[in-house]
């Protein structure tokens, strides 16, 4: 007799912060075609409108779109409450929304830069924790994923503000997976950690490569044992991982998606 095949994610219910391109609509895509229900959210709401209706052409219902600025808490709790209206619950957080900010050396940096960084890449993480839990509880068998870098496990000259938030993504992750644990919450929280990716993020370096993104994606390359630079779904495979119930048993974990790097 035939069984019917179920999806990875089946009957889950995700909110995915920056989805509006690379890695986010990489995770969306995924976990649409796995069976779990996506809120898309990020600042540009044409690129998150596009994406849903283009996933909800092959995946009839699973995607909606909203407009959100994750530096914003105001932003989080309505976010929040309209996913969790239209999705019927929430089971996952994906805290994907993420700047490089400025790269100079931390005598030339700004306040300015420094802080927009910050709200971004590790006080939104708090938010989304902080807003998204009581949710995630009520689940039943939570997961969060926050998107931290390589960058944030080993430093780099010019690289002050993203360093230090993608190592605060790191350990803040931790603390909220032994909160969960610790209350009994069936919550899990985990980070990951890829180094570069196909994404607008490396724009600056094709910039500094002539416009050459052959040249640029090379020159990435060379720190990288495997040789060469990530696709988006290498990350999204890991995310659709930790988002499932496969990884039931795991949390305050770190994955590393970066052909080798950090192990050298």
């Amino acid at each position: 007799m035939a069984v019917e095949r179920k999806g990875r994610a089946e009957g889950k219910a995700a909110l995915i912060t920056g989805a509006a391109g690379g890695l986010g609509a990489a995770m969306a895509w995924m976990l649409a075609r796995e069976g779990s229900k996506v809120a898309l959210t990020d600042v540009n709401l044409d690129g998150v409108e596009l994406l849903a209706e283009t996933i909800n052409g092959e995946v009839p219902g699973a995607a909606f779109a909203y407009a959100h600025d994750v530096a914003d808490e105001a932003d989080w709790v309505s976010v929040i409450e309209r996913a969790v209206a239209d999705m019927g619950g929430l089971s996952i957080l994906i805290n994907n929304a993420g700047i490089g900010g400025a790269f100079v050396w931390s005598e030339q940096d700004t306040l300015e830069n420094w802080r927009k960084v910050q709200a971004v890449n590790i006080e939104s993480i708090m938010l989304g924790c902080k807003h998204a839990m009581p949710h995630l509880r009520e689940s039943g068998a939570g997961s969060i994923v926050n998107i931290s870098s390589v960058a944030g496990l080993a430093a780099a000259p010019g690289m002050g503000a993203y360093n230090a938030t993608k190592a605060a993504v790191w350990m803040y992750t931790k603390t909220i997976a032994l909160e969960a644990a610790k209350a009994d919450w069936n919550v899990r929280c985990n980070s990951v950690h890829p180094v570069f990716i196909k994404t607008p993020i490396l724009d600056p370096f094709v910039a500094m490569a002539g416009g050459d993104e052959g040249k640029a994606h090379e020159r990435l390359a060379r720190g990288i044992p495997l040789k060469r630079i990530g696709e988006p779904d290498d990350v999204a495979y890991c995310v659709l991982y930790l988002a499932s119930d496969e990884s039931k048993f795991v949390t305050g974990s770190e994955f590393k998606i970066d052909g080798g790097m950090l192990a050298q």
